[in-house]
């Protein structure tokens, strides 16, 4: 009699799988970090997953070697119950280093099944409502004409949907570290009227503030521009207090998009049930990878939120926020930073040989198994970690603002 194969035994059985090893790799892509993690079971199989908490990899990792020690010997196929023993594994609940590394462990153990069962990861959690996961563009301009040239480019490739670029508003000889708000959102308001009078109403614009206001601030940004110049603006502060964003909503009208900083569904909890955001910005490699994400994915759609996933790291979490895309009702666009204004490394082009790429407008779905990227680990070694933090802002006054 055939030997049964090692695939069809785990579809009908269980894995019948080990974790052998996690490995964590904090690697410098041209501008920045990015930290892949590699988790392999006892045959051979491995998946990929990457750490969105950009800056601060090192602790990511310290938390990846703590989590190695409860992972070693455990059944791969058993992720729901893997995230749970990882996020009540210590006292302290959750918080933005550990849902890093759990969102990392999640993606690559979702890729490690897809691949032992040949199945692309969207057809582990629920197939697709879609064939094709459409992509907004981003302009990456330091004036309004250049943020028009880009924006004008952008429609002409086919995209309708462009987020803006946020003006600093330099004056000449002036650090490119400072950062005056008020000064900015003048600049901004006034770049924005004029993107939207030259690109028409059908193209939907939106621009992202990075979380640099204040309530005062966001208000007087959108009270400096007509009625339906923008159709989302984007983290214009910080997360921390919802009742700020409770101000926030009942005093202006523009659609929120807010979110990329959240590292647990509880965190979105009031954002979703107050009505505090039109678009959840959720990360996958931050938020606790598919596990959680699909969780705040679904109680968005029960509430009418769309899906506007944060992806401004690597490949990896390209290809695993395609799969997500692939599978929400409720999803809008990816974002995808990669462009003719921002071409990807060529660190990252040599790491990556078949990471995702835009066919147009949107990205095509694989029926490659697992998440469906490559690493040539050959190139792991060749340019390590360096020490990197995001660019630290001022004010002319020596006083610290948001990155």
């Amino acid at each position: 009699m055939a030997k049964r194969s090692q695939k069809a035994t785990a579809r009908e059985a269980g894995s019948g799988l080990k974790i052998h090893r996690i490995d964590a790799y904090p690697v410098w892509l041209g501008h920045r970090n990015q930290l892949l993690v590699k988790v392999t079971a006892d045959d051979g199989t491995f998946g990929w997953g990457e750490s969105g908490l950009s800056g601060r990899e090192l602790a990511v990792v310290g938390a990846i070697e703590h989590y190695r020690e409860l992972l070693v010997g455990a059944d791969p196929f058993r992720i729901a119950d893997i995230w749970q023993k990882l996020y009540r594994s210590q006292y302290f609940e959750g918080g933005r280093v550990l849902t890093a590394a759990i969102s990392a462990i999640d993606i690559a153990l979702y890729d490690l099944k897809g691949k032992a069962l040949g199945l692309p990861v969207y057809d582990l959690i629920g197939g697709r409502v879609r064939d094709r996961v459409p992509s907004l563009a981003s302009t990456n301009a330091t004036s309004a004409a250049q943020t028009l040239e880009q924006a004008q480019a952008f429609v002409a490739d086919g995209f309708d949907v462009v987020r803006l670029s946020m003006l600093h508003a330099h004056a000449p000889g002036e650090a490119e570290t400072l950062y005056e708000p008020r000064r900015s959102l003048t600049a901004t308001a006034a770049s924005m009227v004029a993107a939207r009078a030259a690109l028409g109403p059908g193209v939907t614009l939106g621009v992202d503030f990075h979380h640099r206001l204040s309530v005062a601030e966001t208000i007087s940004f959108c009270q400096r521009m007509p009625r339906g110049t923008l159709d989302f603006l984007e983290e214009p502060i910080r997360d921390e207090t919802p009742e700020a964003y409770e101000v926030l909503r009942r005093a202006v009208d523009v659609p929120f998009a807010i979110g990329e900083e959240f590292s647990s569904k509880w965190q979105a909890l009031p954002f979703v049930e107050r009505g505090l955001t039109q678009y959840m910005r959720l990360d996958i490699c931050n938020i606790g990878g598919y596990t959680e994400a699909l969780k705040v994915a679904g109680w968005c759609e029960a509430h009418y939120v769309d899906l506007m996933p944060h992806n401004p790291l690597g490949p990896i979490c390209t290809a695993a926020s395609i799969h997500l895309g692939a599978v929400v009702p409720n999803f809008t666009w990816l974002e995808y930073n990669r462009s003719r204004f921002r071409p990807a490394p060529e660190a990252e082009r040599a790491l990556f040989p078949n990471a995702p790429s835009l066919s147009g407008t949107a990205f095509e779905l694989s029926r490659a198994p697992g998440i469906g990227i490559e690493v040539d680990e050959k190139q792991l070694g060749k340019d390590k970690f360096r020490h990197w933090n995001p660019p630290m802002f001022t004010r002319s006054d020596g006083s610290h603002t948001n990155w």
